[in-house]
């Protein structure tokens, strides 16, 4: 009995296979993948891509099909790495003769532009990118820290350009450090109940720069928004005036604390440098954060140290108690009885003669409507999501420890907290 044995060329039907999965998840219309075959080093793979017999071009002005002009010699599109090879598409690209475009270079459906990088790859490298550093995706996926920020630059466009900013009923706004020499940042957030996000970002801190988000979402969606949360920075209460005078406009409650906590510790050090002028024991040593801290936060330790404390009658203790004080304001609801207790204790604190607490009541008076707006909005709305978001945003520039211009750094925030739409794709990969 005679057995005939047949053998197939293995790099074919590989071939093959590959280029069925290719037009399974990724097919375009118009165009055949006509080969795949490893490159000359054996580490990529170099799918040949043709037209379609037939197919008309289509131009990259106006997207309508157009007759051929000439081609011009092959580029390479970078694709989705398949078992750790590289993989590229090889395609001579067509000139056309539109006749409202003039002569041309054809759109193709896989690139954008004069991108290296395949579409659907630069959507894989930039959901990547939310996840670990920009310099980490480049080296797991065997390409460069300038390929993948290309890659979050046209995710990021393309979200800004096709994302819906209205309705917007709660901003919150904030500036952040972000590089030495005090060099800020204005961001403002979206922070409705139901959807917290980025909308915009700002260089620099100043009348202007906050300026600029009302001219980009304009009067009739500004006119909407009906609570604004920010500290007491004067560049954004003067605006909020000016552009939304129409909203609810809360004080940030996380920044009072932090102007208390402040003149309290200012308190303390100018007291225990005085005491150590004139020879007195120092009571003063190491209470700085038995003080500041919430009496929740406070270890054993720290509990018996301001214990012992406040048996002295010290500028530092009296200080200590009004700020204590001064919490039970936060746990009212009619903004009535609020108003009626912050009067009291800004009276009882410009008797006080502690000079740092009695800065801290003329700064609560000045700002007493704008404090009392809290209550009036049924405490739903604070800055404490802001301050949420924030420390996001600062784990984001860690992450990479910081970028060097403000355009890469505006592309990772948006990138990372604007929750910005994305394009769509055939096939998910993950």
């Amino acid at each position: 009995m005679r057995v005939t044995v047949e053998v197939f060329a293995v790099e074919p039907v590989r071939a093959m296979e590959l280029i069925t999965i290719l037009n399974h998840c990724h097919h375009f219309r118009g165009f055949v993948y006509q080969h795949a075959r490893f490159g000359p080093d054996k580490k990529t793979i170099e799918v040949a891509v043709r037209p379609r017999e037939g197919a008309s071009a289509v131009c990259s002005g106006c997207q309508k099909p157009a007759p051929g002009y000439d081609h011009l010699p092959e580029r390479r599109f970078e694709f989705i790495p398949f078992w750790g090879f590289l993989v590229f598409f090889l395609y001579r690209m067509r000139r056309v003769h539109c006749r409202t475009c003039g002569v041309v270079v054809e759109e193709v459906p896989w690139g954008d532009g004069k991108h290296q990088l395949t579409r659907v790859y630069m959507l894989f490298l930039a959901r990547w990118a939310r996840k670990l550093s920009w310099k980490e995706t480049a080296e797991a996926f065997r390409t460069s820290w300038e390929k993948v920020c290309d890659a979050v630059e046209y995710v990021v466009t393309w979200g800004l350009e096709h994302r819906t900013l209205a309705p917007v009923g709660a901003i919150g706004v904030d500036e952040m450090q972000y590089a030495k020499g005090h060099k800020y940042l204005t961001l403002v957030y979206q922070i409705d109940q139901d959807l917290t996000r980025l909308l915009w970002v700002g260089r620099e801190r100043t009348i202007e720069s906050f300026q600029g988000f009302f001219t980009l979402i304009g009067e009739k969606l500004a006119s909407h928004i009906q609570f604004v949360c920010s500290d007491m920075w004067q560049p954004y209460l003067q605006v909020v005036r000016e552009k939304c005078s129409q909203a609810l406009h809360i004080l940030d409650r996380f920044h009072i604390v932090a102007q208390m906590n402040k003149a309290l510790d200012e308190v303390r050090a100018g007291e225990a440098r005085q005491m150590a002028r004139e020879g007195h024991e120092p009571l003063l040593q190491k209470t700085r954060w038995c003080v500041l801290k919430r009496k929740d936060n406070l270890t054993p330790q720290q509990k018996f140290r301001l214990r012992d404390l406040l048996r002295y009658n010290l500028r530092t203790v009296r200080a200590y108690l009004l700020k204590e004080d001064f919490q039970q304001f936060w746990k009212y609801n009619s903004p009535t009885w609020a108003g009626m207790f912050l009067d009291f204790w800004c009276g009882q604190t410009m008797r006080s003669r502690i000079e740092p607490m009695k800065k801290i009541a003329r700064m609560l008076r000045a700002h007493r409507p704008l404090l009392l707006n809290y209550f009036k909005a049924k405490k739903e709305f604070s800055s404490g999501v802001v301050e949420g978001l924030n420390n996001k945003a600062k784990v984001t520039m860690r992450k990479s420890y910081g970028f060097r211009t403000f355009r890469i750094l505006e592309l990772a925030l948006y990138h990372s907290l604007g929750k910005l739409p994305e394009p769509e794709l055939t096939h998910e990969f993950f």
